[in-house]
């Protein structure tokens, strides 16, 4: 497998391979976001890469939004687009990081990591949020294996790794995915228990 480190992450974005990258916020994570009624919650996107959904927050009144990642690339990207943003984000590894959030934001990131990481990614988002946060987002729903990233992953293994450190609250099919991904997301918020 891959090793999936900085390099690996830097490499990408320098050779124009962000696969996932659609250049605009993701219609499910858009329309999450228009429900949300709190615009001073604290919000963390994690592996942001281009983070389309940070201005979009921004744009709609959220001023307490940070991103994370550790590729220089796309922060530089998002500084380009808009210097004001540069306060919001962070470049470090997201394993590294300490602070809390009402509410962390899950797009893409997820099935780039190292499959073997997704315990540690579990624990590391519980530590990650606050008393009554949540995690809200999108995830892989096709066969895991060895060829990612993407990683793919399913409903019951989803359950099965969340249930011990969260409340499950939604976790199906995305109705309102992208054409690409169309039947290949599922959305999903799950509170800290």
């Amino acid at each position: 497998m891959t090793t999936l480190n900085k390099e690996y992450w830097e490499n990408r974005y320098e050779n124009n391979d962000a696969i996932w990258d659609i250049g605009h916020i993701s219609t499910p994570l858009k329309e999450y976001i228009d429900q949300l009624e709190n615009k001073d919650i604290k919000i963390l996107i994690p592996g942001a890469g281009n983070a389309y959904e940070l201005d979009y927050l921004i744009e709609n009144g959220f001023h307490n939004v940070f991103v994370i990642d550790y590729a220089q690339q796309p922060i530089d990207a998002i500084i380009k687009r808009n210097k004001a943003l540069e306060k919001h984000l962070i470049q470090d590894d997201f394993f590294n990081h300490t602070e809390t959030y009402d509410l962390i934001i899950e797009q893409t990131f997820f099935c780039a990591l190292n499959p073997n990481l997704r315990e540690n990614y579990v624990s590391k988002m519980h530590n990650l949020i606050s008393e009554k946060g949540k995690i809200a987002g999108l995830l892989f729903n096709f066969p895991l294996t060895e060829v990612g990233p993407p990683f793919g992953g399913s409903y019951e293994e989803y359950i099965n790794l969340f249930s011990e450190k969260f409340r499950i609250k939604t976790l199906e099919p995305a109705y309102n995915s992208i054409k690409p991904r169309a039947n290949k997301e599922l959305f999903f918020t799950f509170e800290k228990k």
